[in-house]
């Protein structure tokens, strides 16, 4: 999914290459080889989000963060810090202002990736939500936001609105109050067994209204809760499927 920028920052060519790599596909990546790059790249163009190695020489990854605070610009945009446990525990953990999350070194690609990708889902919905042509509402494919990433972004963004979703000629519909699933309804089906068939779907539409808020509770789970079921589900699905049928490996 493009659309939202991300400048990632490390003195490090190898971890800046193996970062770009990762996260290309997820969002539109920039690179700096050290603060002092970063910010003049910020100043000309600034990015929705920055992910920073604390430790670099000359202007390091707090420096930086300070110098964006300071400016009305460039202040709220999202912070990632990647540091080790020690100096994120004793020098970057009380700056909560606008920083998203700390990577602890040394780390997986792959995990560093899917935290960013909250984040980046997130700015992605904002940047939808703005640029609707309906107040309130905005509108996409599963095929650019999958029904996984729409619900973790509504939870982490805090949102009260109705998500609707068709796909095969089927219509679900999600109510979330404050991020937290509190109703869901397809056909016959009613909360949490039609939260776990909607996020089955690959492919289809999607509309989320702002202006709707959930008028029962049928859902008891936290949204993270109902993903994560949900994903238990499908697995064990594919795991009963017949040896030889499609979805399992015959050698």
């Amino acid at each position: 999914m493009k659309g939202v920028r991300v400048l990632i920052v490390d003195d490090n060519p190898l971890v800046l290459e193996l970062m770009a790599k990762g996260l290309e596909s997820h969002c539109d990546v920039q690179a700096a080889a050290d603060g002092a790059d970063a910010l003049l790249k910020i100043v000309d163009e600034a990015p929705d989000m920055v992910i920073c190695d604390y430790r670099m020489p000359g202007l390091d990854g707090r420096q930086l963060y300070e110098k964006l605070r300071a400016r009305f610009a460039s202040k709220p945009i999202p912070f990632m810090f990647v540091a080790n446990r020690a100096d994120i525990e004793e020098k970057l953990r009380p700056l909560v202002d606008g920083v998203e999350d700390f990577i602890i070194k040394p780390f997986f690609i792959a995990e560093l990736v899917r935290r960013a990708k909250k984040v980046i889902d997130r700015l992605q919905l904002e940047k939808l939500q703005k640029s609707s042509a309906r107040p309130g509402v905005i509108q996409g494919r599963l095929e650019e936001m999958s029904m996984l990433d729409l619900m973790q972004s509504i939870e982490m963004g805090q949102k009260t609105c109705r998500l609707t979703v068709r796909s095969g000629g089927n219509t679900s519909e999600i109510y979330f109050a404050g991020g937290q699933c509190q109703d869901a309804k397809m056909g016959a089906l009613e909360g949490e067994p039609a939260v776990y068939e909607a996020v089955r779907w690959s492919a289809g539409e999607f509309e989320i209204d702002f202006n709707a808020s959930p008028s029962r509770t049928t859902i008891e789970r936290s949204t993270t809760g109902l993903l994560m079921e949900a994903l238990r589900l499908m697995d064990e699905s594919q795991q009963e499927l017949p040896q030889g049928q499609p979805g399992t490996a015959s050698d």
